[in-house]
């Protein structure tokens, strides 16, 4: 018997042998004539673009399955630094953050991986991923070869690949391609930075498998370096031929791959929820495998920016909201949508293999079962019983000068700012960069707010009396994920000035003695500043503590103290709500004003009446049966009943606007009577850029376009992308520039806004509206008076350039137009 059993336990343990042989057994993926090969076979890459920092593990194998489901062979992940390294050398490959897990998973699935470790990966995440602490050191130079973001760039590259190194395809993992930086073209023009990032990769474990690098059609050449693979993106609607057209030209035996092909778009707060037609997204699709283009669907599934980790878009400021949902096939839940059964069903015909010779797919294959979606639950109304002002959670102050959230060590959360002025008989106007919400008191009285979003910088302020407390209370949002702007420092930044006039004299005050406190954004900050409160108000309740207590009335709620003053409305507050079964929930924040949401200790993300987005998914991972803990930070204060319900259904395309979107007041129209352009002309028919030279320098600051009509005598007109070109033929920063004017835009069916026509987004643009007639008109102000010497412009991307303008009048002036 024991003999038996001793050359069974052989034989098992030779079996197991065996399988894990297989299992990670070498491979190779190389580049062959027109195609990708794998294991020296003909291969299309059908990748689906998931992150894994925004789905719950618990979930990320029901995601990878959907994917697979799909008929997709390989996932594509960015590799997010900051969530990596939250504070300089505190490395974090844990939980959420264990790519190697999620890697692995991908492995035992039977799916390959592309891995985009950045540094910079933009997807409208807090700072493109770089973490905020490089912005520690005031002076540094991001994504170029300044000495500290290098040095840190190969430590952070180094920890990658001691995860991920020994898990790519030449050493038997599923790791097939890894990205060098990531659409470097919208940033600049700088190969010899793009070469140290390349090699700081590959030193790091990458060293043989492919390296590829990518950008969009227009602007690939001006990085691509010579040994890395190019790849182009580009979005639905896409004309495909011309998409591919110059690399075909520069390197045609090389396979082609687009490597972002956007299914949907992101969400900003204030703008509409974003939607694109699974019609436009198949047929993109269908087009590229019919010719054997390999493609990674951006996004397959988005999933949730949790916490403080949404981004913001740039030029301006524009916040992305909590939900990553991008109308992609995958919801933001892991819920099939319409879009995913269209894909499914077509992506079934591309099951086989692709064969070069005969430009055809060969053979087929049954799709995978689509696994079971997570059920959603309702949760009836509960209310936030206990109440924690904000000011209860403030750190040490320290005195002096104004000081950023980076000079106070901190990442995310609100500063405090107060300081004494002086007697100022009569009402001035206070100015200053606020980055990004700020709310003004004077001796604790409520006075306005400053809203980046909206490009305020100033509030106008009543006379005081000397000694009075001005009070600034500035939340920070996201850091810009795009452009040059990532350098996105948080708080008030730089001086804060009164101004006024007394006896038609002009004088202004910069008030130099604050005092700044730092509220950090995090679930132990909200906590102990609620338990603090609780404490207090039991004792009292118990008779252990009588008479008059110092700060006593900071615990009394709204209701019980009338002397509660407006300061003291931002703040935490805290609830519960039971359940019987879990399940995943949407909780219904829609009477609440600005902030963040905790949920037994997990952040799940940040809030904002103004929508689109109104509820906050909450995964069932995260809850359990019986008593669950909420915890809403508002900075504004409670709009209504301070109660939540949980949903079955997110609410996430409802907008609470104060004023109109569009850039045209009411009864505003545009004179341009008298005024002389500058260029009259036409632009050609079709895809791409156009470029058009003044007949000599011009000089103004505001430049109004006028559209006279369109090519195929359309009925609206539109832009996809604007540059004004200086003396020296070279494109002017964008960053300062806003929309002085547009006599229509589309904001009904989509955010087609004119101030898309400078977004850097060529996939995006301004359109009006149909059956609104020409001639349309928009005026940019730059800001300053430049000299130019003449401009670009980009229509439409999808086939035909269609509503393109054809003839055209340019206006410049350094005074603005008249009305």
């Amino acid at each position: 018997m024991k003999k038996l059993t001793y050359s069974l336990l052989l034989a098992m343990m030779f079996m197991f042998a065996s399988s894990a042989t297989a299992a990670t057994k070498p491979g190779s993926f190389t580049i062959g004539d027109k195609t990708f090969l794998l294991n020296g076979k003909p291969f299309v890459v059908k990748a689906a673009e998931v992150h894994y920092p925004r789905i719950p593990q618990p979930y990320w194998e029901q995601r990878i399955k959907m994917c697979k489901a799909l008929g997709m062979n390989t996932l594509c992940i960015y590799i997010f630094w900051n969530s990596h390294e939250p504070q300089q050398d505190q490395f974090d490959f844990t939980g959420n953050n264990d790519i190697r897990a999620f890697v692995k998973l991908a492995q035992k699935n039977g799916m390959y991986v592309i891995v985009r470790p950045g540094p910079y990966v933009c997807a409208e995440w807090e700072m493109g991923g770089l973490p905020w602490w490089l912005l520690k050191k005031k002076d540094i130079k991001l994504r170029e070869q300044d000495p500290f973001f290098m040095e840190r760039l190969e430590i952070f590259e180094q920890k990658v690949g001691e995860q991920l190194g020994d898990l790519t395809i030449e050493k038997g993992g599923p790791i097939i391609m890894v990205q060098v930086e990531n659409e470097y073209g919208s940033y600049g023009t700088d190969k010899p930075y793009i070469s140290a990032v390349r090699d700081i990769i590959r030193k790091s474990g990458f060293d043989k498998v492919e390296l590829f690098q990518c950008d969009w059609s227009s602007n690939f050449t001006n990085n691509g370096l010579d040994d890395l693979t190019w790849t182009m993106n580009f979005g639905t609607g896409a004309n495909i031929d011309h998409e591919f057209r110059k690399l075909g030209e520069l390197r045609p035996n090389s396979p082609k791959m687009c490597s972002e092909f956007w299914s949907g778009w992101f969400d900003k707060w204030g703008g509409r929820h974003e939607t694109r037609g699974a019609e436009a997204m198949v047929d993109g699709i269908t087009q590229m495998l019919d010719r054997g283009i390999s493609f990674s669907l951006y996004m397959t599934h988005g999933g949730t920016n949790w916490g403080h980790w949404a981004g913001a878009n740039s030029p301006g400021f524009a916040p992305d909201v909590t939900s990553y949902d991008y109308d992609a096939p995958i919801n933001e839940a892991g819920q099939t949508t319409e879009k995913y059964w269209v894909l499914r069903k077509a992506m079934e015909k591309y099951s086989g293999n692709w064969n070069p010779q005969t430009q055809k797919w060969e053979g087929s294959a049954k799709l995978p079962a689509v696994p079971k979606e997570y059920p959603t639950i309702a949760i009836p109304k509960f209310e936030l019983t206990e109440f924690a002002p904000l000011l209860s959670a403030m750190t040490k102050p320290v005195n002096g000068a104004l000081k950023t959230f980076e000079e106070m060590d901190m990442g995310w959360g609100a500063m405090m700012y107060s300081t004494r002025l002086p007697e100022i008989t009569s009402q001035s106007v206070l100015t200053g960069e606020f980055h990004d919400f700020a709310q003004v008191f004077i001796d604790r009285k409520y006075i306005g707010k400053i809203d980046r979003v909206k490009n305020e910088k100033s509030l106008t302020i009543p006379a005081v009396k000397k000694g009075a407390e001005l009070i600034i209370i500035v939340e920070g949002m996201g850091r810009i994920n795009f452009g040059r702007a990532i350098k996105d420092f948080k708080g008030i930044v730089g001086n804060v000035t009164l101004t006024t006039e007394t006896d038609d004299v002009e004088m202004v005050l910069t008030p130099k003695n604050w005092i700044n406190v730092a509220i950090p954004d995090d679930y132990e900050t909200a906590k102990k500043a609620l338990d603090m409160i609780k404490g207090v108000n039991d004792r009292v309740a118990s008779g252990e503590v009588k008479g008059s207590v110092p700060g006593l009335a900071l615990t009394q709620g709204y209701e019980g103290s009338k002397k509660l003053a407006d300061i003291m409305k931002p703040g935490y507050h805290r609830g519960y709500f039971n359940i019987n079964k879990v399940g995943d929930t949407f909780l219904n924040l829609e009477n609440w004003g600005k902030g963040q949401v905790y949920v037994n200790g997990h952040a799940v993300g940040r809030h904002w009446y103004i929508g689109p987005q109104q509820t906050l998914y909450v995964p069932g991972c995260w809850l359990k049966k019986g008593k669950n803990e909420v915890i809403v930070l508002d900075v504004m204060g409670s709009r209504g009943e301070r109660t939540i319900e949980g949903l079955e259904k997110p609410i996430i395309d409802k907008l609470n606007l104060e004023g109109p979107q569009t850039h045209r007041a009411e009864g505003q129209n545009l004179d341009l009577s008298g005024e002389t352009p500058v260029k009259v002309g036409s632009f050609k028919a079709g895809n791409g850029w156009q470029e058009v030279k003044f007949d000599k320098p011009v000089t103004g600051r505001y430049i109004c376009i006028e559209a006279l009509n369109s090519h195929w005598n359309r009925e609206y007109c539109c832009i996809a992308e604007w540059y004004m070109l200086d003396e020296s033929g070279q494109r002017l920063s964008r960053e300062p520039w806003q929309i002085a004017y547009a006599d229509d835009e589309d904001v009904q069916s989509g955010n087609k806004n004119a101030d898309k026509i400078f977004d850097l987004q060529e996939s995006t643009y301004w359109s009006t509206n149909r059956g609104v007639q020409f001639p349309h008109t928009v005026i940019i102000d730059m800001g300053q008076d430049k000299t130019m010497s003449g401009f670009q412009y980009l229509p439409r991307m999808e086939e035909g350039a269609p509503e393109s303008i054809k003839d055209y009048r340019i206006y410049v002036k350094s005074e603005a137009f008249k009305f």
